[in-house]
């Protein structure tokens, strides 16, 4: 078999686990599986060394990807307006299985996902550099950009006897420059020692509202992992990214983070790093010396 064949094989496998979820009513373990599959369409669709799918193709997958983020929507918000059904999804199964052959109009009115580009380690970088030698050259207009799709953040878990569950609620990060981030939003992911995640990793919708120093969130995000189950030595990590219509893509700005330590209820404020992340905490530079951090809240829910 082939490597694309492989590719799609296992792009059916989780297409089918994630359906499975879907109707046995284990939404958490759905909307999981919707939203990798979601991300591997996608990098896929913005890969520019792959030769194995035609563009056609490509668009075909974006459209898969979108409708996956929407059925996600719909089992995070029952209240969602722009309700994504599961019979409608499964529609979806056989063009997955034959994306290679497939040459009929797509099911849906729907457009792929806005190409944000994925960036390889240090490409980031040297595109902002960019943008800051035309940006001082005065070169370029700021282009018009597609809104961010709404945030992928998961329900809270089931509880279980005598374990905790914690909800973070993000308030506000204080930023010199706060008023000039366009779209900004959190990336929240649970991480172990050797940075690996522990779970999918979840964005907040965009910010309520900027004020002088500080982008407001207040935002609650779910911690997909009972406190006590938590690997020992990982960490939570909040990446501050925001969008760069000039040059198309997400770009990450600073990062925080916040050790198992540090689980207490109550407020909390916790120091901004210099990108790139860090994971596994070995070199971290802070962001800045002026008295600016990621103000959050935390809320430990206990079953007993």
């Amino acid at each position: 078999m082939s490597d694309v064949n492989k590719t799609i094989q296992k792009w059916h496998a989780s297409f089918r686990k994630g359906t499975d979820f879907d109707s046995w009513g284990q939404l958490v373990e759905a909307i999981d599986e919707y939203q990798i599959l979601a991300r591997q369409l996608q990098k896929e669709v913005q890969s520019t060394n792959s030769s194995d799918f035609t563009e056609e193709q490509k668009k075909t997958l974006g459209k898969i990807a979108s409708c996956l983020e929407m059925r996600s929507g719909s089992l995070q918000c029952t209240q969602s307006k722009e309700d994504f059904k599961l019979e409608e999804l499964k529609k979806l199964e056989t063009i997955i299985q034959n994306i290679l052959t497939y040459n009929k109009v797509f099911p849906f009115d729907v457009q792929p996902v806005p190409l944000r580009r994925i960036l390889a380690p240090g490409e980031e970088e040297h595109l902002e550099l960019e943008e800051e030698e035309d940006a001082a050259a005065g070169a370029g207009s700021t282009e018009a950009f597609p809104p961010r799709a709404p945030g992928t953040l998961l329900p809270r878990l089931p509880s279980e006897h005598g374990m905790r569950l914690l909800t973070l609620k993000i308030e506000k990060i204080g930023l010199k420059d706060a008023g000039q981030c366009i779209d900004p939003y959190m990336t929240v992911s649970l991480k172990d020692l050797n940075g690996l995640d522990v779970y999918p990793v979840q964005d907040t919708p965009v910010a309520s509202r900027k004020e002088d120093t500080y982008i407001h969130f207040s935002v609650d995000v779910e911690i997909q992992r009972h406190v006590e189950k938590i690997p020992k030595g990982a960490a939570i990590f909040f990446e501050f990214k925001h969008y760069k219509p000039k040059k198309g893509f997400t770009s990450t700005k600073c990062f925080a983070f916040m050790e198992m330590d540090e689980i207490k209820p109550g407020p909390i404020v916790i120091e901004l790093y210099k990108k790139p992340t860090d994971f596994k905490r070995k070199k971290l530079q802070l962001l800045t010396k002026k008295q600016l951090y990621l103000h959050l809240h935390q809320t430990l829910h206990k079953d007993s």
